[in-house]
């Protein structure tokens, strides 16, 4: 589990650099702005961002939204401000969590778990022995990947973004044309939902006769 720990105070950094690692995380640290960027750049691979407010070259809170919520990385702000207004705009414009200093390091590990487990669920929507991976674009039966062509990955990515309810045939068609630019009909349609049917080998998607397919979530 990797996270970026953006802290000016080499005192700070290297006290939670060893306290992670005993908890199996691997922390990946820098100190300013240029250097959180340039790190950027790289597409790293991060699970969780955390993030100081005043830094020597410039501002937490923009460098948050410009480049790092782009990201879609979690961000947790850990900071001295402990101003109502600070706090209040840190959890508006998107941040998962803000916390003050001094701090404890056993609620600052409490939260972080909490912060990965609910992104987690976000990002990874399990139906029976399925699970779908809705930022990798990952399916998997059990452990396994099962391989989707990309249109078949499209349409079952787009039952998972709507799991409880139904996608109309019309709704798959108007679909089909944006990602491909073809005009299929229904009857392309019902071969193309055969076949991922196949592949996952389950029964997870409904067919709704003559209106369309839907995922149900297991209660």
């Amino acid at each position: 589990m990797n996270i970026l720990l953006i802290e000016d105070n080499p005192t700070i950094a290297k006290g939670l650099k060893y306290s992670f690692d005993r908890n199996n995380y691997k922390i990946i640290s820098t100190e300013t702005v240029k250097e959180t960027k340039e790190y950027l750049l790289t597409k790293p691979q991060i699970n969780l961002v955390i993030l100081d407010i005043t830094l020597p070259d410039g501002n937490g809170f923009e460098l948050f939204q410009n480049e790092i919520k782009p990201l879609n990385l979690p961000t947790i702000f850990l900071t001295a401000n402990d101003e109502e207004d600070d706090i209040v705009k840190g959890l508006n414009i998107g941040a998962e969590d803000y916390i003050t200093k001094p701090f404890s390091l056993k609620e600052l590990l409490a939260r972080i778990n909490k912060v990965l487990l609910r992104y987690e669920k976000k990002s990874i929507i399990k139906i029976k022995n399925i699970s779908f991976d809705m930022d990798k674009m990952i399916v998997k039966k059990d452990n396994d990947i099962v391989e989707l062509t990309s249109l078949e990955l499209k349409l079952l990515h787009l039952l998972f973004l709507n799991v409880g309810k139904v996608v109309t045939r019309n709704t798959i068609l108007d679909k089909i044309w944006e990602w491909t630019g073809n005009d299929v009909d229904d009857h392309t349609i019902t071969v193309y939902f055969k076949r991922i049917r196949e592949k996952l080998e389950t029964d997870i998607i409904t067919t709704i006769k003559g209106i369309g397919y839907r995922i149900d979530d297991e209660k």
